[in-house]
């Protein structure tokens, strides 16, 4: 079975395919860049260098795409065909096993969790941007009165010095004088480090010492918070438009910085640091382990945000295709942004005349630390810094679109009232100011804390278990054969039999690897030195279990609410498809989705459809009766299979 042009089935007739009360991507352009902004994050670029080389550089390249093909794909195509299906966000989808709606709003406590801190970190990017806006970069000397007598420099006043990496700086008097003595790196603290923890930060000693809110990042917090809303002001049809800019630059800025950092000295080193295969590492199952987890954590899968993007889709779109293309392309840009962030490195680390690992960071330390300080070693600094920070604003705001989005269609869609509809943007500005008051306790001086507790907790272990109950419901409960013929309705072809097998055993198989890996390898939360207190993790631990617990939950609500009179015959019920399951729009409604509803619209047609066939077949057979009763014509009347 094919697609026409137009996306219609051979033989039904040609149908608009759009939804008109709810809305639909402008084009599939916009879906897709949206999509690739939603996946394509912050952790392609902190986050996906540091594993590779910590996991045997370029061997680890070999489980990280094993990991792609059977898990990262087939999961993001399971999610895109969902959401696509029924036209509904991350709660409304749960029509096809109501006992399961659980998920869902465990999906929207994951989306609020991130979202929150998120755009913390949006934030954070934005201040630096704006620091940059100067002809010198503030982090660049050590003259600076948050400094401290430890700190040492790279770059002396006059300009880059090449033997500087052998010699100590030490400050008397606020200036600069270069000492005989070899630099003893574990005591050195660089000027870059030091502008983050006692300027930007002024970052306390203990997660429960909050102390001033640092009105700097305060505002930077509204800023994004206003970007974020003006661009989703309108929902998709805003944001759609936004996405051919903040999906596609980020790939401008990386390879102009790409260019840069291979013309540079030790870049070359560098880069070999970030891919020289260590074959022996393939035995590891650490190193399995962390392929499988930055493939489910890179592509956004069980965040809510995938269903709902699928669910502006129009019915018959090609989301097979879609979910190949946006996964290849997610990892394609990570492996990409390891050129680019150790190219940089390798750099600075041929500056400083030690080993690439003693530069090479990840997460935050990453992106406000070591990197910030490598630039200051680039002719037009702050050029370059601009650049950066610019990639890491639309990085972020991609995802952070798609995280809002989510959290307003799935209120929007539970509701679902007229009033609602045509007021989504009022809807919009009020999670909007809700996730900023949410994300002023980031902005104190024990934020950085905070956030993350938040990074390490609200979605970790929960994400695993989410997605592993949804592949459950979906091919178990609900049933695979059912699920693969709306799959089939839905593209005009069946999903292929790798996805089939995937979605069914193997899928399921290393996502429950990935949760056993998870807690092994749990070791408590620290940042740089500080060691986080119990009361804290427990938080951590509260935050994540938060989400999971909606599942049982709900499903103890719903089994309360259905009709039986033995608890078996309520799961039974519970269990079952609502009958609006299905299609959203009436057009696609066929076959068993055909059957009557409360809209009472679609419904009575195709029953006068089957009533006018049922007659037709009696004209034939009176026709054949009459016919072979004179003798004149002989005819088989065995009707055929």
């Amino acid at each position: 079975m094919v697609l026409l042009a137009n996306g219609a089935v051979p033989g039904e007739p040609v149908k608009t395919d759009k939804n008109s009360r709810r809305g639909n991507w402008g084009n599939q352009i916009e879906f897709i860049l949206t999509s690739v902004g939603y996946a394509v994050g912050l952790g392609n670029v902190w986050r996906f260098p540091y594993l590779c080389y910590r996991n045997g550089g370029g061997a680890f390249m070999f489980p990280y795409f094993i990991m792609l093909v059977f898990c990262g794909i087939p999961l993001f195509f399971l999610e895109l065909s969902f959401g696509q299906f029924a036209s509904q966000g991350c709660l409304g989808v749960w029509r096809i096993s109501p006992m399961f709606k659980g998920v869902g709003y465990g999906m929207m406590v994951v989306s609020t969790y991130i979202g929150i801190y998120y755009n913390v970190v949006i934030c954070i990017a934005f201040y630096y941007f704006f620091s940059s806006m100067t002809n010198l970069l503030p982090w660049t000397y050590c003259n600076n009165p948050w400094n401290t007598p430890t700190c040492n420099g790279v770059v002396t006043p006059t300009g880059i010095n090449n033997t500087l990496a052998n010699v100590t700086r030490s400050l008397v008097t606020g200036a600069a004088e270069v000492a005989v003595e070899v630099v003893n790196k574990t005591k050195r603290t660089s000027p870059s480090e030091e502008y983050w923890k006692h300027y930007v930060l002024k970052i306390s000693d203990d997660i429960g010492n909050f102390g001033e809110v640092r009105l700097p990042i305060l505002g930077c917090l509204a800023v994004s918070w206003v970007v974020v809303f003006l661009c989703l002001i309108r929902g998709v049809k805003s944001s759609g438009k936004v996405v051919y800019f903040t999906a596609t630059f980020p790939y401008v800025v990386l390879t102009i910085l790409f260019i840069r950092g291979i013309t540079l000295e030790g870049a070359v080193t560098g880069i070999k640091y970030y891919l020289t295969p260590q074959w022996h590492k393939i035995l590891d199952a650490k190193v399995w382990g962390d392929a499988a987890s930055q493939i489910f954590y890179s592509l956004g899968c069980a965040w809510g945000g995938l269903i709902t993007m699928a669910s502006y889709n129009k019915f018959h779109n090609n989301c097979y295709r879609d979910s190949i293309i946006i996964s290849i392309t997610n990892c394609a840009t990570s492996v990409y942004a390891g050129f680019v962030i150790f190219s940089i490195l390798g750099f600075m680390a041929h500056h400083l005349n030690v080993d690439v690992s003693e530069v090479a960071d990840h997460g935050p330390g990453l992106a406000f630390v070591a990197y910030p300080e490598a630039l200051t070693l680039l002719p037009i600094s702050p050029l370059w810094s601009l650049l950066f920070f610019f990639m890491l604003i639309l990085l972020g705001l991609g995802t952070q679109f798609c995280l809002l989005e989510t959290l307003v269609t799935a209120i929007v869609d539970e509701i679902g009232t007229d009033w609602i509809i045509r007021n989504k943007t009022v809807v919009t500005g009020g999670v909007a100011i809700v996730g900023f008051l949410l994300g002023v306790p980031l902005t104190t001086q024990a934020g950085i804390y905070w956030l993350l507790l938040m990074d390490n907790y609200a979605a970790s272990f929960s994400l695993v278990i989410i997605s592993c109950i949804m592949c459950i419901c979906i091919m178990y409960v609900y049933g695979h054969k059912k699920y693969f013929k709306d799959v089939e309705m839905m593209l005009g072809f069946p999903p292929p039999i790798f996805f089939r097998v995937c979605w069914r055993f193997v899928s399921p198989i290393i996502i429950s690897f990935i949760l056993i890996f998870t807690v092994i390898q749990y070791k408590p939360i620290t940042y740089n030195d500080y060691v986080y207190p119990g009361w804290s993790l427990a938080i951590g631990f509260l935050m994540a279990m938060s989400s999971v617990t909606c599942i049982p939950i709900y499903a103890l609500y719903k089994i309360s609410k259905s009709e039986g009179t033995t608890f078996l015959e309520r799961l039974k019920n519970s269990c079952k498809a609502d009958i609006k399951w299905g299609p959203a729009l009436s057009e696609h409604r066929i076959g068993h989705y055909a059957a009557p509803s409360s809209e009472g619209e679609v419904e009575v047609r195709p029953l006068k459809e089957e009533l006018k066939e049922k007659e037709d077949e009696k004209r034939d057979e009176i026709s054949l009766t009459i016919q072979g009763s004179n003798g004149s014509t002989a005819h088989n009347t065995t009707p055929s299979a």
